[in-house]
């Protein structure tokens, strides 16, 4: 049994599922009804996971997954693989494979960007080609997504005595040592061939 609120957040949420390949957040959920607070929201996906209703992904970035819908992983927009430049957030899109091909965990927040640029075609990442990433500790040779000084780019992450710089996989390019600021993003974990979905 349903309540007829929780059959209507269930039937956005399959239909927001059918149309992106991945199930709304508790902020879309609570836009789309206007609930006052995200709770209202988070209080009706759980009612719905306890009745078997929607998938238990609590770790994963979309809260409200439909139990029929097939996995996806969402990607946010391009990172430059050339000279590191300001950006802004694409729209969203979703890629039809599940975290569990990286050899992730069912939940694991893993999300996709485009490639543009050839700097790390040493690598064997092309322009265009999707790079999946996840939120870790960085190690020393993980190719990472980085915001260094402001700007964005696709990079593998070295530290030589200490101190961190970024270096492309393509003779063309130069190492970028940060002048103020160096933030990892992201550390890819997997690669999808542009063509190849």
């Amino acid at each position: 049994m349903v309540t007829l609120r929780q059959q209507a957040v269930l039937d956005f949420i399959c239909a927001f599922a059918r149309k992106h390949r991945i199930g709304p957040s508790v902020r879309e959920i609570q836009a789309h009804f206007r609930f006052a607070s995200p709770n209202a929201a988070h209080c009706h996906v759980t009612a719905l996971r306890k009745k078997g209703l929607l998938m238990d992904r609590r770790r994963g970035w979309r809260v409200a997954q439909p139990m029929d819908i097939e996995p996806a992983l969402p990607v946010f927009g391009t990172i430059p693989a050339g000279l590191p430049v300001n950006t802004t957030q694409d729209a969203d899109e979703v890629i039809p494979i599940s975290e569990t091909v990286f050899g992730m965990a069912v939940g694991t927040r893993v999300f996709g960007l485009r490639v543009k640029g050839n700097s790390m075609s040493g690598a064997g990442i092309n322009d265009g080609d999707f790079v999946f990433l996840v939120e870790r500790n960085v190690r020393d040779g993980d190719i990472v997504a980085a915001l260094i000084d402001g700007q964005s780019t696709l990079k593998r992450y070295v530290e030589r005595k200490g101190e961190p710089f970024l270096h492309a996989e393509n003779p063309d390019y130069h190492d970028l040592r940060p002048a103020a600021e160096l933030t990892i993003q992201g550390v890819m974990i997997g690669l999808l061939r542009r063509g190849s979905g």
